[in-house]
């Protein structure tokens, strides 16, 4: 958006429009005692280049997960995307409504969830492949609920320090899915593997995440 500064032809008419004749006037309700009286003291300004040096230094002082490595939790990771992701999404047949469901309109995702389908049943050897997932919560509800079918049991395994949305999703749908679910505690931020070991008899399965909600590394169960 383009920006141009008021020239003081714009700033007379702006101040007749509300019917005063000075911007001093706009200050007149804040007592004079509180009011500063003096330019503010303030290092000269930089040139563009030379602010962005200046900042960068400072940025430097940080330490940043480009340098080292992070167990912030919480889904506060070193994501990497990679660039052809950018270039994919921004061909126009990509730029299409949310859900694929209007004919032409949406074709690109469609020829998209295609492909993929495609490319995991080569990967896989399988027949058929589903076609997305809406995001992480949902799929490990769908992963609970397909264990449960493959193996016939109804218990499922949660560990206190998987995210606490993921869990909440998973017990939500568990009623609908006839599961059972089970939660192991941590100690210290990391789950017992003991316990965990216990808990696992006889389940359809296991969740955890690696490293997990609290930033830490789980032990091999």
């Amino acid at each position: 958006m383009s920006f141009l500064s008021l020239t003081e032809q714009d700033r007379e008419q702006m101040l007749a429009t509300i019917g005063v004749g000075a911007i001093d006037e706009l200050f007149e309700q804040i007592p004079v005692g509180v009011r500063l009286g003096r330019a503010l003291e303030l290092e000269p300004a930089l040139s563009e280049p030379e602010l962005v040096a200046h900042l960068t230094e400072l940025a430097a002082r940080n330490i940043d997960t480009g340098r080292e490595v992070s167990f912030l939790g919480a889904g506060i990771y070193d994501h990497y995307v990679p660039a052809v992701v950018d270039a994919v999404l921004a061909r126009g047949e990509f730029l299409t409504a949310y859900t694929p469901y209007q004919p032409e309109m949406s074709q690109g995702v469609l020829q998209a969830i295609f492909e993929y389908q495609t490319a995991i049943c080569e990967l896989t050897g399988m027949d058929v492949s589903n076609a997305s997932g809406y995001d992480g919560t949902t799929v490990a509800a769908d992963a609970c609920y397909l264990a449960r079918q493959a193996t016939g049991r109804s218990k499922v395994v949660l560990t206190e320090a998987l995210n606490p949305q993921v869990r909440q999703v998973v017990k939500t749908y568990a009623p609908g899915f006839g599961l059972d679910v089970v939660e192991v505690p941590h100690r210290d931020g990391a789950t017992d593997p003991d316990e965990l070991r216990a808990a696992a008899a006889e389940a359809a399965c296991v969740i955890f995440q690696q490293p997990n909600f609290f930033g830490c590394l789980e032990p091999a169960p």
